[in-house]
């Protein structure tokens, strides 16, 4: 069919009849309806004859719906009412896809931006103040010595690229990196940018003059965004749903930097570990260059004392006995 207008037979009781009577009786074709809402001409296509099982599910359709009335001028909130109806009498509930838990084309049901910006800002004041007030409550806190070298901490800071310092001027690129992956850009004033089903691989520029440009997905975790060239983390780790994040060059290169610091405040302590001086069980650090002296070891216990021999003397012997003197009898003198 492409993008010339086609003379569907619709009648103008239901949603899609109305949107193709209005679209015709403002000289619009599906194209300019298409370029106007960033919606496939297929959908449109889709929609327009009714034939709601060529469309995503019911959200879809109606989130389509609404971005069609609004472009035509028709009252948005009928026309949802009565596409609803519409594609509930389509076929059974059974054979309907499941809708997701979010509509597209429906910012009125979240929060405005500038509401959020301000809970935003009074959080960060109160956390701020909070923790100032406990850091001053700590008994000689402010006193309190840094545990990392200055040569360290410097050393560990200038290791790390410096975001804020190299941010790169160019465009904001989105791609993804998976099928049928919904993506939804706009702004607070209504223009949509981008609102589509992105094949892997398909990548889209976000125009440079987008004021404030928002996102909306449940699959941040395969959208791979860069700025100028420059990879920027994915909005979230996870599949689940993001809406009214701030898109723009200058909010994803804040997003880059806060990344950085947090790498940054991550590393300081693994280097200021790996460059502090080892000291030695004799409680002095070693002198750099000097030969690595053994760690102290226990007080040597006294070697024993070899017990003394026992001394061995000569067994006495017994003197003989004297022999006794026999004296000679006298001899009379000779008269």
């Amino acid at each position: 069919m492409g993008g010339d207008d086609t003379d569907v037979q619709m009648t103008p009781s239901t949603a899609s009849g109305k949107l193709v009577a209005a679209r015709q009786a403002l000289g619009l074709s599906v194209t300019d309806i298409a370029a106007a809402t960033r919606i496939p001409e297929r959908h449109l296509i889709a929609l327009e004859a009714g034939d709601f099982a060529s469309l995503p599910g019911r959200t879809y359709a109606v989130g389509f719906a609404r971005s069609y009335a609004r472009q035509v001028g028709l009252d948005e909130e009928t026309i949802v009412r009565a596409m609803s109806a519409d594609y509930r009498g389509a076929a059974p509930l059974a054979d309907l896809p499941t809708a997701p838990a979010f509509a597209p084309g429906d910012p009125a049901r979240v929060p405005s931006a500038r509401f959020a910006m301000i809970a935003g800002a009074v959080a960060l004041v109160v956390g701020i103040g909070g923790f100032a007030w406990w850091q001053s409550t700590l008994p000689g806190a402010a006193g309190l010595p840094s545990l990392l070298p200055d040569e360290t901490a410097s050393a560990a800071v200038s290791a790390l690229p410096s975001v804020a310092a190299t941010q790169p001027a160019g465009p904001v690129v989105f791609t993804a990196q998976d099928d049928n992956i919904w993506v939804r850009i706009y702004d607070q004033a209504g223009t949509v940018y981008l609102e589509k089903l992105m094949t892997k691989g398909e990548s889209f520029t976000l125009p440079s003059d987008a004021p404030a440009p928002l996102i909306r997905t449940g699959r941040p975790d395969v959208i791979d965004i860069t700025v100028g060239g420059q990879v920027i983390p994915h909005l979230s780790d996870k599949s689940e749903m993001i809406r009214d994040v701030p898109v723009s060059a200058q909010a994803l290169l804040a997003r880059a930097s806060a990344a950085a610091a947090a790498a940054v405040a991550s590393a300081a302590p693994s280097a200021a570990a790996s460059a502090a001086p080892v000291v030695t069980a004799s409680g002095a650090a070693p002198i750099p260059g000097a030969a690595p002296t053994p760690s102290a070891s226990p007080a040597a216990k006294p070697k024993p004392r070899p017990k003394p021999k026992p001394r061995v003397t000569a067994s006495a012997t017994p003197a003989p006995a004297a022999t006794p003197v026999v004296a000679a009898p006298a001899v009379p003198a000779a008269e």
